[in-house]
């Protein structure tokens, strides 16, 4: 069904008849819920093809943010080429294969122009206002962080671990955290500001699954990027990152709140990792489990929470 309303759409779009070819190959890339492939045709250069259900909402929003990242904020994201609400299609630039994830285990000087890339727009998008008619995600507050918190809970300690989060759920620091992130200032964030969101072209970074995109705290995505469980930073790499970001931003964030952003974004990730492992049974996320557990017992280490994870995390590392 997916393929069939991406087929129909290109034929429509470049008016082919049905005697035309049209080739499409599949892009398997995270979890979005999200039909994505490379549509190639005789006439043209290939481009992308995106279908979504209404199982997730916030696809909804990814041609209207697209549009307005272009337009608005000036940040690298592919071209928008034709969007059919009513089949819930988008057809968009090819940005290409190479992500940033792809620069893994290379030296720094050439993943350093790409960081500084990305970093220059995430600086840019604290500057910038939303436009009135553009939709976006509910806003991060107490009770979205809390949702974080909760997913967590059902899908990594509950689900793949098969322990008990009652205590968890229950403890004060937790609801403790999500409110103080949740009532501080608001800008829009990317939400899921990681590796494989990052496409490399032209010597820059190009922005991808930006559709969860809401007002938070820019901390929490500079976390998801240094605090990446697919690069698995070191701790020097982790420091050049952040002397990069200062060196960008002209700013340091607050070391507490920093840490705290991470803790709340590994807590996400490790839920997602979960569910995706249990629920969708795909393995390729499995190996990221200890990763992030153990991102996350170091950034938690002398805070409240950290106390309350440690057998928790010590069995995920273990996973």
């Amino acid at each position: 069904m997916s393929a069939d309303a991406i087929l129909t759409t290109v034929r429509q779009y470049l008016e082919f008849d049905p005697t035309v070819p049209v080739t499409m190959t599949p892009i398997a890339r995270g979890a979005s819920g999200r039909t994505i492939v490379r549509v190639f045709t005789e006439e043209y250069e290939p481009f992308i093809g995106i279908h979504w259900t209404d199982e997730r909402p916030d696809n909804d929003f990814f041609p209207p943010v697209a549009t307005f990242l272009a337009e608005k904020a000036g940040l690298n994201v592919a071209e928008m080429m034709h969007v059919d609400t009513k089949w819930r299609v988008a057809l968009v630039e090819d940005l290409g294969e190479t992500d940033l994830l792809s620069l893994k285990g290379k030296p720094w000087k050439e993943r350093e122009p790409y960081y500084r890339s990305a970093m220059a727009q995430l600086d840019k998008l604290f500057y910038c206002r939303a436009a009135k008619d553009v939709e976006f995600n509910p806003p991060f507050d107490a009770a979205m962080y809390r949702w974080e918190q909760e997913y967590f809970f059902e899908h990594l300690v509950e689900g793949l671990l098969g322990g008990d989060a009652d205590e968890l759920r229950e403890a004060s620091e937790f609801q403790d955290l999500a409110e103080r992130l949740g009532a501080s200032a608001r800008h829009l964030v990317h939400r899921d500001f990681q590796s494989q969101n990052l496409m490399l072209r032209d010597g820059k970074a190009w922005w991808i699954d930006f559709q969860g995109m809401r007002r938070g705290r820019q901390e929490y995505d500079l976390a998801s990027l240094i605090h990446d469980p697919y690069m698995d930073h070191s701790l020097e790499e982790r420091e050049k990152l952040m002397d990069l970001w200062e060196e960008v931003s002209e700013d340091r964030p607050a070391d507490q709140v920093f840490r705290e952003c991470a803790a709340q974004r590994l807590m996400q990730a490790l839920g997602a990792y979960g569910n995706i492992v249990r629920n969708r049974k795909d393995e390729w996320y499995r190996p990221y489990i200890p990763i992030a557990a153990r991102q996350l017992a170091e950034v938690t280490a002398g805070m409240p929470i950290g106390k309350l994870l440690e057998g928790i995390l010590a069995e995920a590392m273990k996973s």
